[in-house]
This record gives C-alpha cells, sequence and structure tokens, in this order.
C-alpha cells in the first residue's frame, strides 16, 4: 500500500505545473530631455562696414576666442532647443580712406537661440543642423579718440540678427561626448559716434561671425 500511495503521489506531482521562478523587474533606462556642453568659441568677423559721411571709408572688426557655455531641451529625441550664453569683446578700427582711424572696443552679450533637428540611428555620431535668432547687446562700449581729437562717444547699437547652424556630438557614453559647432549669424549693428568732438557722424559695422565651436558635451 504505502509503495502503491508514492506511486499515485509521483503522478500527481508531475501533472501540476512548475512553481513560478521570482524575475526583479528590469531596471528602468529614463530618457533626460536636458543636455549641456562648454566650449571654446572663436568668433570671426567679417572685415566690412563703413561711415556714412566718410566716400571710400570702410571698418574691420577684431576676431576673439571667448568661453561659452550651451543649454539644450530635447523635445523630443530629434527635436531640441538650445540657447547658447557667453560675451565677447570687440574692436573697431578703419579702412579705405578712414585707414588706421580707431574708432572704438565695445562687449557684447550676444544670445542665441536656435530650434534644431538632430539625425539619430548613427551609433555614437550625432549630428544636427539648425537655425533661429539672435540679439545682441552691446555694453561697456568706449571711443577711440583721444580727448577731442579723433573719433568720440562711440557707440554700436543693440539689434537682431538671423542664425544657420551645423554640429555634431560623439558621444563616448550614455552621459559624456564632444562637441564640434559652427553658426552663421548676419549681424550688422548700426553705429553712431562723433569726430573731433563736434561732427556727428553715423554709419553700420557688418559683423556677420562665424561662431566655430568645440567642447564637452554632457547629456543628462
Amino acid at each position: 500500500m504505502a509503495i502503491a500511495a508514492a506511486s499515485i503521489s509521483t503522478a500527481v506531482a508531475a501533472d501540476l505545473p512548475p512553481a513560478p521562478v521570482y524575475k526583479a523587474p528590469p531596471v528602468e533606462n529614463l530618457w533626460n530631455p536636458w543636455m549641456i556642453r562648454v566650449r571654446a568659441l572663436g568668433v570671426v568677423t567679417r572685415d566690412s562696414g563703413h561711415v556714412d559721411q566718410v566716400p571710400g571709408s570702410g571698418l574691420a572688426t577684431s576676431d576673439t576666442i571667448v568661453p561659452e557655455l550651451d543649454i539644450s531641451y530635447f523635445f523630443t529625441p530629434n527635436i531640441a532647443a538650445e540657447l547658447i550664453l557667453g560675451v565677447t569683446r570687440n574692436h573697431v578700427t578703419g579702412t579705405g580712406t578712414i585707414a588706421g582711424l580707431d574708432v572704438g572696443k565695445a562687449w557684447l552679450l550676444p544670445p542665441t537661440l536656435t530650434l534644431q533637428y538632430h539625425f539619430t540611428g548613427l551609433g555614437a555620431f550625432r549630428p544636427y543642423i539648425g537655425g533661429g535668432v539672435n540679439y545682441t547687446w552691446f555694453f561697456d562700449q568706449s571711443s577711440g579718440g583721444v580727448g577731442l581729437v579723433g573719433v568720440t562717444q562711440s557707440r554700436l547699437h543693440d539689434t537682431a540678427a538671423p542664425v544657420a547652424q551645423i554640429g555634431f556630438d560623439y558621444m563616448i557614453d550614455r552621459h559624456w561626448g564632444w562637441n564640434v559647432d559652427v553658426k552663421k549669424l548676419w549681424l550688422r549693428p548700426s553705429w553712431s559716434g562723433t569726430l573731433n568732438g563736434t561732427i556727428p557722424i553715423t554709419g553700420k559695422v557688418n559683423l556677420d561671425p562665424w561662431l566655430i565651436g568645440s567642447g564637452i558635451t554632457y547629456k543628462f
């Protein structure tokens, strides 16, 4: 009887489904929309412009290299908005019939907002294109004249400009990467000043800078 009972018990156990094996839920890889970059930025300007009252005059602007911070927000994996922040200083001098004339210096605060399309499916290489708008404030301006000789009361006027952009990130891991970015601005502020302390003069400075940057990317 014992042998028969054991056989029946074994047969019943064999018909039962196996006990479920507990599996821990997968760790969710949450997508974060924020990205920041810190870049060295070369500001390469177009040496162009004029003084209205002087035929044959031209204006040249110095080039600079400055640190720059940008903050990006991804609405989707492909669509992002980028805001760049930084300051630069420019020195304007005369060319043509006013060659050698020291017009003046000014600091620029040029926040630039672009809307970008990021191409996906290329692994660590993530190129993008974009376009947007810049608004430049000029501050801490100084004229190049000495006393009442030369240009006095030099002033560049705040202005807006369209922007085109192309660049890429190369991601080393999930968070860190390297960025190369090129922007073109069509920035042409008007300018006014006084010559020899008495004669009002006006003009336009065609900065039209290329912003060429490279630096570190961090994706949250």
